[in-house]
């Protein structure tokens, strides 16, 4: 079951244009007109927003806990962005809606260790996201698409939206976001998929864990570092 319109505002939205709109067509993608739908299980979740949580936990000093219409409460974006599958089929500016994951991290406090976030979904997928990702303006726990909200097959209530990786890390059916000090494989990352994921790098399959400290060592910026400042 879908959000009805009436579970999420219709009030103007600031407007963002994903900075991936700017970018070359990664190597190996195409664009598409269809939307292909990618699963690991047939038996969709079903959504009730009356018993529906968002955990967010781990390394941090404020874990959370929300309703479906508490997480609704939080300040709310449109990203305009490109949309690249490992699989090498890719979306054109498609608009999305939902809360800013930068927001997230500001209001739980990581722990300065913090390296990725893990999220988790409720039919059991789960995939770890650098934490430079989530402070990026471009990523959401979106649960609207080209002003729809999601349905089941596109993750319905909630999904995690980052353009600037390949899809399968816009996890669907969000239910939790897990911030750790250590890098750790999430699905399809134990199954040979890329720690990171960048699809401009061609980061599709498994590389060292050591390769990718260095990569996050080479990309990390000050910013990350807001959890201990002052301390």
């Amino acid at each position: 079951m879908s959000p009805k319109n009436s579970d999420i505002s219709v009030m103007p939205r600031e407007r963002i244009q994903s900075s991936n709109l700017d970018k070359s067509t990664p190597p190996g993608q195409a664009y598409v007109d269809t939307f292909p739908i990618y699963d690991i299980t047939p038996n969709l979740p079903l959504f009730d927003s009356t018993k529906w949580r968002f955990r967010v936990w781990g390394a941090v000093e404020n874990p959370v806990e929300w309703a479906w219409d508490e997480l609704m409460q939080l300040s709310v974006i449109e990203v305009v962005a490109d949309f690249h599958c490992v699989t090498k089929w890719s979306k054109k500016a498609l608009v999305w809606e939902g809360v800013p994951t930068r927001e997230i991290v500001e209001l739980v406090h990581p722990e300065p260790d913090v390296v990725q976030v893990m999220a988790h979904c409720s039919e059991g997928y789960t995939t770890n996201v650098p934490l430079e990702y989530l402070l990026m303006e471009d990523s959401l726990l979106a649960f609207s698409l080209n002003g729809e909200p999601l349905t089941p097959e596109h993750g319905a209530p909630l999904r995690l939206l980052v353009p600037q990786l390949y899809a399968w890390k816009s996890a669907k059916y969000l239910q939790g976001l897990e911030f750790q000090a250590e890098w750790e494989p999430g699905f399809w990352e134990r199954r040979g998929y890329h720690l990171i994921g960048d699809p401009w790098e061609e980061q599709r399959y498994w590389e060292p864990v050591d390769r990718v400290r260095q990569w996050w060592r080479k990309i990390r910026v000050t910013k990350v570092e807001r959890a201990d400042k002052g301390k």
